[in-house]
């Protein structure tokens, strides 16, 4: 295999395989910036050996392995002397190396999700909470992180240092939280899951508008959190809404990488196992007769339009009314963009501009580019071509991601022909 080759390879599996080495190393060593340093050695030693030897045969093996020496020699050069190092093996012998091998293999519990939860500290606040994991467990750049924020790339970049710094300052050591304390983070967690989710699912940069590594490790989350959390409404509806959000994503590209939206999909594409299970869990919080949250509604929203067996079936009342629900549940300024396109569909695109005029005016919406997305596409409806071409182009201007811009600018030429 050639060099490039071996590195191109090298560079996925950091992706991939980062976000575990640093949370099985964070219970290890203690602390995140320690950790980071060592994942960022492993690779590093890879890169060397690799480019010599090869690739081994499970090089996801090779690389816990590695990370694992490094860390007990750091661990060895941070203690002070033999002697203290004697001590210590005399009072902890019978455990010290079952614990290494515990924290290292994630026995104690699912490596990434523990991670998370050790993460979401309390000490943090909601934004740097997300940030931080955003960074770590998604192994996103910062720039990536600062997309799926909505939020200038140096502000993100703070964030993550400080709330590194908070950690450290506070002595918070990489432990799993008990029951009591994860009861307190689950809002956090599940936040976390969500945007990982959500940048898979709808790529904010780069070239592919969907990144199923980012959805499935979502999902695999998502599927772990609903097992030790199995009557809380709102993870089983934040597993349910990824189900069935998951369950498109085959028919949501073309066959050059192209966008495929919603209501131009090919329905047969979808995968009605992956719907099942979204439905099943729908009933499940149905059974817990608690206070819909907005996971749950959320997922009741994808629901509708899983039912639906063609676009032209979509029952888009209900959806606009489940977005009533959602907005005061979660009053944001996105999710009233979302209301809007379900009131303009159920009710015509004059009723959904009426919501959209005043988000035009939000500075958290100014660079975001699904707001003339979406008033383009109303507008496109109700037969006014010039100014949807108008937003579509600056829709495109705005996007960070490939597909998206095509799209828009696709969107914009469609207007061109239908003004003449």
């Amino acid at each position: 295999m050639s060099t490039a080759a071996v590195d191109a390879t090298i560079a996925t599996l950091w992706r991939v395989e980062s976000p575990r080495l640093i949370a099985r190393l964070g219970r290890l060593v203690g602390d995140l910036d320690t950790a980071e340093e060592l994942a960022q050695d492993t690779f590093a030693a890879a890169f060397e050996k690799w480019r010599a030897d090869g690739i081994p045969d499970n090089p996801g093996a090779w690389l816990t392995t590695t990370s694992r020496y490094l860390a007990i020699d750091r661990i060895r050069r941070r203690d002070t002397g033999r002697d203290k190092l004697r001590t210590v093996a005399a009072t902890t012998a019978a455990t010290f190396e079952i614990d290494v091998d515990r924290i290292v293999d994630g026995d104690l519990a699912d490596d990434l999700l523990g991670l998370v939860l050790m993460s979401c500290h309390p000490l943090l606040a909601p934004d740097a909470r997300s940030a931080l994991v955003l960074k770590l467990v998604c192994g996103l750049t910062t720039a990536e992180v600062a997309r799926a924020f909505l939020a200038p790339e140096a502000t993100v970049a703070q964030r993550i240092v400080r709330a590194k710094r908070t950690l450290a300052a506070a002595n918070i050591r990489f432990e799993l939280p008990s029951v009591e304390q994860r009861e307190e983070r689950l809002d956090g967690v599940r936040e976390v899951i969500y945007l990982l989710f959500n940048e898979g699912y709808a790529a904010s940069s780069g070239d592919a508008w969907v990144r199923t590594d980012l959805c499935s490790e979502a999902l695999r989350l998502g599927r772990v959190l609903a097992a030790l959390t199995p009557h809380d409404p709102e993870s089983l509806g934040l597993l349910a809404l990824m189900e069935i959000q998951t369950s498109r994503l085959a028919a949501r590209v073309g066959p050059d990488g192209e966008q495929v939206l919603l209501l131009d999909q090919d329905r047969s594409r979808w995968d009605r196992l992956l719907i099942r299970r979204g439905l099943e869990l729908i009933d499940r919080i149905d059974d817990l007769r608690g206070t819909a949250g907005p996971y749950a509604l959320q997922a009741a929203i994808a629901a509708c339009h899983a039912r639906a067996m063609t676009a032209e079936e979509t029952d888009w009342v209900r959806i606009a009314a489940l977005y009533d629900g959602l907005v005061q549940v979660v009053p944001s300024p996105v999710v009233e963009l979302n209301r809007a396109v379900a009131v303009g569909r159920a009710f015509g695109a004059e009723a959904g501009l009426e919501i959209v005029a005043p988000l035009r005016g939000l500075a958290s919406l100014a660079g975001y580019h699904l707001l003339p997305a979406v008033a383009g596409d109303l507008e496109c409806t109700a037969g006014r071509h010039e100014q949807a071409r108008e937003d579509f182009l600056r829709a495109a201007s705005l996007a960070g991601n490939t597909q998206d811009r095509a799209t828009m600018q696709q969107r914009a030429a469609e207007c061109v022909v239908h003004s003449t």
